[in-house]
């Protein structure tokens, strides 16, 4: 397994932050492996996966280098330890994966990957390939060819989902660092990416399952960035700056491909029935707030009408009051889909 050695200070201020560069590699993973973890993914595959195909036939060089960037599969050790199905799992060429930056444009995170050196970037193709890099790859461009490539995922694949994407990655954060508030670091890296992060005790953070050697991070810059597709992994800029990439939690994943049926909106109005078909799954004020961007006195005012109707319900989870829909919920939006 991968660990790093991180000291209290440097965990303490450590914090999360959303990247749309860091999204647009999780989507161009996505594309690269063609099948997705749910319907929401299926079906943004289903309209994208058509035209990036297309754009690499017409491209050899660039389908190369996706093909070499993320990485030779390695046989990882199961996440429980047992004997038999080993896992396996790619290492992303580093020139491809910058520390994500607060604040930073999808543009200004883009640009540091065309910044690259040719010559580090090759020497990072030979570790994510474990070999020798393919005499096609052996040129220059190879940065400006990666920034071309995650540039086309943006603008096609991303940017027209960023808003509602934002808002489900802005509700990851709130619950997360709830997390953190109400039980420390240890218990929410335990639950970051289960399987691939946890806290080992005596100041070591396993980051992924890779074997190698650990990394003394002490003293640097620290972040955990949440993206929509079930991906993650971890990048570094020197020895200054280290992220945790992770998927957002599960009952948040999708909720952006969830469409309000036209009967449901016309009887409860449509900010109150996007509430109630969110609520497929427990979530608390604020993450439907940052979710749906409606304002938290009016998620609250939906809340207590739909509470009151007995479509909804609420119950206590530590420190969170969670809302999901009842039965009657359930029939409700199921007549409404069948419409």
């Amino acid at each position: 397994m991968g660990w790093w050695q991180v000291n209290a200070d440097t965990l303490a201020g450590s914090r999360f932050l959303l990247s749309p560069l860091a999204e647009t590699f999780a989507a161009l993973k996505l594309l690269h492996a063609g099948a997705g973890t749910h319907p929401g993914e299926a079906e943004w595959l289903r309209v994208h996966l058509p035209g990036y195909r297309a754009r690499l036939a017409a491209d050899p060089v660039t389908a190369l280098l996706v093909r070499a960037g993320l990485g030779r599969q390695r046989s990882l050790r199961p996440a429980d330890g047992r004997r038999g199905g080993r896992e396996v799992e790619g290492w992303n060429a580093d020139f491809l994966t910058p520390p994500p930056r607060d604040g930073e444009t999808f543009e200004e995170g883009v640009a540091r990957v065309r910044a690259a050196r040719p010559e580090a970037a090759r020497a990072h193709l030979r570790v994510s390939l474990a070999g020798p890099v393919p005499v096609a790859l052996l040129r220059d461009d190879l940065p400006d060819r990666a920034a071309g490539l995650l540039e086309y995922v943006w603008a096609e694949t991303v940017r027209p989902y960023w808003d509602r994407r934002r808002r489900v990655l802005e509700a990851d954060v709130v619950a997360r660092t709830a997390q953190v508030s109400r039980g420390g670091w240890a218990a929410a890296l335990d639950a970051l990416a289960p399987g691939r992060t946890r806290w080992l005790g005596e100041n070591r953070l396993q980051v992924n399952r890779h074997e190698y050697p650990p990394r003394e991070i002490s003293g640097a810059e620290l972040v955990f960035v949440p993206v929509t597709v079930r991906t993650g992994w971890v990048s570094w800029e020197e020895r200054d700056r280290y992220a945790v990439i992770y998927p957002c939690a599960g009952v948040l994943t999708d909720v952006r491909d969830r469409a309000v049926p036209a009967g449901l909106g016309a009887l409860l109005g449509a900010a109150r029935a996007e509430v109630l078909v969110l609520l497929g799954s427990p979530m608390s004020t604020t993450q439907v707030t940052a979710v749906t961007g409606q304002g938290l006195g009016s998620v609250g005012r939906h809340l207590r009408v739909l509470l009151a109707a007995g479509l909804v319900e609420r119950r206590r989870a530590g420190r969170s009051v969670l809302y999901s829909r009842t039965a009657a919920g359930e029939v409700l939006v199921g007549a409404g889909a069948l419409r």
